[in-house]
């Protein structure tokens, strides 16, 4: 019997925008990411193997590398189905997509534009669906993010993080909610008219509420990295908007991460970027070929941060059961998940 007909108890898991892992289980995941990166087979939750399926709507490198790499190695069969591959959303509703999916596949991935067709995909899914990306957030980046600060940092909590740029962006949003549940200072800086939606700024304070973060909005570059941790950038050109490319290199240009730039925040500050990144744009070529980037560890916790994701689901919702011993030592077993002293079902 798959997990994905394995009857459960258990309340299914999705994770659609940050916020849906709360601060304990945000870690709880990030805990399971080191740990995978320290034994890279140990978890097989996908043993079989069964199949996760990837859609991609938009194009990518990482996200579709990491996906692939990330279900074989735990012990599945990635499919990538790419754009105009299906007839998701077209000729059948994603309600009828979701239905039959759920009985041939134990996980759904899917990069794609509306977040509500996530939304929708999930409410009727009985596997558990992640958001590879969708415009209005990036939840899997932010959770290699993460674990890329707490290696280079030892912590997230009460660390400083400014995001400068196109603030009105799904990075900008991510930054900000998964952030603030990781306890962080989250710092949002760019040009009027290009800052985060109230609602979503409503959102990131009231989880910062909880988690003893703060949430800054401004539109002041040099306030924003003032003696920040970590300084991070996005493309100011993304898909759809490269005939607006001359009108956002001016609108944005004060919001570039140089030496200048860099300068401003803490002395030990990291820099990341999601990449791809255009040198001599938002980011100098100095700053990102530089002894403060940690940009290819951040692409490569993609990998480590979505597997350890996606084992979380499948465990957290009774579709697959944990093994016994992780690399820390951690006890494992029954479909619970002991880590760093927690206990996760």
């Amino acid at each position: 019997m798959t997990p994905s007909t394995t009857p459960s108890s258990a309340p299914l898991r999705h994770f659609l925008v940050d916020t849906d892992l709360t601060a304990a289980e945000q870690a709880e995941v990030l805990d399971l990411a080191q740990a995978m990166k320290a034994d890279r087979y140990l978890h097989r939750p996908l043993a079989g193997p069964q199949t996760g399926i990837v859609f991609f709507d938009k194009t990518s490198t990482r996200t579709r590398v990491s996906f692939a790499a990330g279900i074989a190695d735990l012990g599945g069969q990635p499919l990538i189905v790419n754009p105009g591959e299906a007839q998701l959303g077209h000729k059948e509703s994603i309600a009828d997509t979701a239905q039959v999916l759920s009985r041939m596949v134990s996980v759904i991935v899917w990069r794609t534009y509306a977040q509500a067709g996530l939304e929708e995909m999930a409410e009727h899914a009985t596997v558990p669906v992640v958001n590879a990306l969708s415009d209005d957030y990036h939840p899997c980046q932010l959770l290699a993010d993460l674990l890329t600060v707490r290696e280079h940092k030892g912590r997230t909590e009460g660390l400083v993080m400014t995001y400068l740029g196109d603030a009105a962006n799904n990075m900008a949003n991510s930054y900000l909610l998964a952030g603030v549940t990781a306890g962080m200072h989250v710092r949002v800086t760019g040009p009027s008219g290009y800052l985060p939606d109230a609602a979503v700024v409503a959102a990131a304070e009231a989880r910062a509420a909880e988690t003893g973060g703060s949430v800054l909005v401004t539109t002041d570059a040099a306030q924003a990295l003032d003696g920040a941790d970590v300084v991070v950038t996005d493309t100011w050109i993304s898909m759809g908007q490269e005939e607006e490319k001359e009108a956002r290199q001016t609108l944005f240009r004060d919001y570039a991460v140089d030496a200048q730039a860099m300068a401003k925040a803490a002395p030990d500050a990291v820099f990341l970027h999601c990449l791809p990144a255009y040198r001599g744009l938002e980011v100098s070529a100095e700053v990102i070929d530089g002894p403060q980037s940690v940009v290819f560890d951040e692409a490569e916790n993609r990998l480590h941060a979505q597997k350890a994701l996606m084992a979380w689901l499948l465990y957290r919702s009774g579709l697959a059961t944990a093994p016994a011993t992780t690399p820390t030592g951690a006890a494992l077993g029954d479909g619970r998940v002991s880590i760093a002293g927690s206990d996760v079902r």
